[in-house]
């Protein structure tokens, strides 16, 4: 939460498919109720997270850029609601910050989504890491 403070996060979007973590805190409910204690926004996008079957076997990188292959040519592709919805979010105002379970992006699907919203919506759009 501090990190989201400091940086000016409005809205904390998840992107996980199932909101519900074993890790103290990153449940849907908990997390949602910690950002509102702090007047940051919750939405949750299960629509952009990839199920969970198709994350059970991922033991190196060369395996997390196989399944981001597919996701990026399968899925986002058919996402252009939660898409718009995040847009919008941005152009509202909204400073937007992705999450889902796993700390490094190269190993986690946000940043296909950062890069989908990116060409997209381009200069609307400026992505970083937190």
């Amino acid at each position: 939460m501090n990190r989201l403070i400091q940086d000016g996060v409005t809205l904390l979007c998840d992107v996980r498919r199932n909101a519900f973590s074993r890790k103290y805190g990153f449940s849907k409910g908990t997390l949602s109720k910690a950002c509102e204690g702090v007047g940051i926004g919750y939405e949750h996008l299960p629509e952009l997270g990839i199920a969970s079957e198709e994350r059970r076997e991922l033991k190196s990188q060369a395996d997390y850029d196989a399944l981001f292959a597919v996701y990026e040519q399968e899925s986002l592709p058919q996402q252009s609601e939660p898409l718009a919805k995040i847009r919008d979010w941005v152009k509202e105002g909204e400073r937007v910050a992705l999450t889902c379970f796993e700390a490094q992006p190269h190993q986690c699907h946000r940043h296909c989504v950062a890069e989908a919203l990116a060409d997209r919506y381009g200069k609307e759009l400026r992505v970083v890491n937190l």
